[in-house]
């Protein structure tokens, strides 16, 4: 009687053993078919194409930078080059340039090219069409420079003055690199 207890003891534990085992080779079944089909989804063709794609946009972006950096090192001038736009624009604008002022040129760093940066106010004064077109083309003129602000003062009619456009802007030279 002991001897058949303890074998049932013992056989109901090697089932509960082998129950316990069965489980878990069904479960790592599950896991492996589940990564199965995670590895499927993935397509090296997809992979290999998005990798020439972005090779594609990295060499546009850097023969980009290059151009980028080969029109700062051309010797612009800095305020005189700038001024020099400035007043033939205005002139062929029909526009007076009235003031402008630079307090000289100063360095920076620009997405790491150093260069060199001149500031320039200006104000310049006609009729308003006039000084839209001009604002339009000085921004495409100025190939190295950033127009930061403008303020068009348009006076009453009655008064007899011209309206005038205060303009800041940003010169940038490449100092080499």
């Amino acid at each position: 009687m002991i001897a058949a207890g303890a074998f049932i003891i013992i056989a109901a534990s090697l089932g509960m053993v082998s129950s316990q085992r069965v489980s878990e080779q069904n479960q790592l079944k599950e896991q492996l078919t589940l990564a199965r089909s995670r590895l499927r989804a993935v397509q090296l063709e997809t992979l290999s194409t998005q990798q020439a794609e972005l090779e594609t946009q990295l060499s546009q972006a850097t023969s980009q930078f290059e151009a980028v950096r080969s029109m700062l090192a051309q010797p612009a001038g800095g305020s005189v080059g700038a001024s020099t736009i400035l007043f033939d624009l205005a002139r062929a604008h029909n526009l007076e340039v009235t003031k402008i002022a630079s307090p000289g040129p100063t360095s920076d760093t620009l997405e790491g090219l150093t260069c060199s940066v001149t500031s320039l106010t200006a104000r310049v004064e006609g009729d308003v069409p006039n000084l839209v077109s001009f604002i339009l083309k000085l921004n495409t003129h100025l190939t190295t420079g950033v127009i930061r602000s403008i303020t068009i003062t348009i006076p009453e009619a009655a008064s007899g003055e011209k309206a005038s456009a205060d303009i800041q802007l940003v010169v940038y030279t490449s100092q080499g690199g």
